[in-house]
């Protein structure tokens, strides 16, 4: 892991994702590429050419200053710092750079008084997570000493998501991480025997494998009225330190975390969260 993009807007959620951020840039020696999206309105671009570039200046010099007293941070010793500030209107953009700067890894805040729903309903953090190729790891609670050892990962056994595993079992490797596959049966139509399960799941992982899946490779199956329930339960019963969704970009999260979430289980969700991109 050479390069850890963190967009900011400056506030203490952002400062929670810088934090964590930092301590993976020491374990790795990574740099931190941060992020700044200044998103002037159209307003701004309609006016003349030097009434636009003038203001541009302006928010321009603002963001570098506000910089000097965000990234003045304790934790941030050591640690290599590039700072960016763009013009960027639409979150696309935010993956385009993330591709052209050769990053790995995306590290986003999201405010913990909504829990997961500020991921998946309408934030910034969720239009990064469905424009992104690169995984995307949500921090919402201040997590300086973040070193996951056991990440649960809610596995669709659809062959689709193989190309997600993939990425979550190379970017875990790197971690050290103890891998949970969590399939969460459900009490409706797409509801399947014991021996459906296990047959489904040893499918996909003899072809995600190629015909020979690591003796330490196994599906957890778990019942529960929704996906949401069943993969954070799973992951307060076995304190796990992470969990991992596939996702299916700008067409939504396919199968994980459709319509709203019970508060109840928002509530409990106070885990980070990393996505990887189907």
């Amino acid at each position: 892991m050479k390069k850890i993009l963190v967009p900011v807007d400056f506030s203490e959620h952002a400062a929670y994702a810088l934090e964590v951020a930092a301590k993976l840039a020491k374990d790795f020696n990574s740099e931190i590429i941060v992020l700044h999206m200044m998103g002037l309105s159209e307003a701004y671009l309609t006016k003349s050419e030097s009434e636009e570039a003038a203001e541009a200046h302006f928010y321009m010099k603002l963001a570098k200053k506000r910089y000097e007293t965000f990234l003045d941070k304790p934790f941030l010793k050591g640690v290599k710092i590039t700072e960016m500030v763009q013009n960027y209107k639409i979150f696309s953009e935010i993956n385009q750079l993330a591709k052209e700067k050769d990053i790995d890894l995306i590290v986003m805040g999201s405010h913990g008084a909504s829990g997961v729903s500020e991921i998946f309903v309408g934030s910034n953090t969720e239009k990064v997570v469905r424009t992104s190729d690169i995984p995307v790891l949500v921090i919402k609670e201040p997590t300086p000493l973040f070193s996951p050892e056991l990440v649960v990962f809610a596995c669709d056994l659809r062959v689709e998501s193989i190309k997600a595993y993939h990425n979550a079992r190379a970017l875990f490797s790197q971690w050290n991480l103890k891998l949970h596959l969590v399939y969460v049966n459900l009490p409706n139509e797409e509801f399947m025997s014991t021996e459906e399960m296990k047959k489904k799941a040893e499918f996909f992982l003899k072809i995600a494998h190629n015909g020979e899946v690591p003796s330490n490779t196994e599906i957890e199956y778990v019942s529960d009225y929704s996906i949401e329930g069943g993969i954070f339960n799973y992951a307060n019963d076995v304190n796990a330190d992470l969990i991992a969704i596939p996702t299916h970009g700008r067409s939504g999260i396919a199968h994980f975390f459709k319509g709203s979430i019970g508060e109840d289980v928002v509530n409990h969700a106070n885990l980070p969260v990393i996505t990887f991109r189907v």
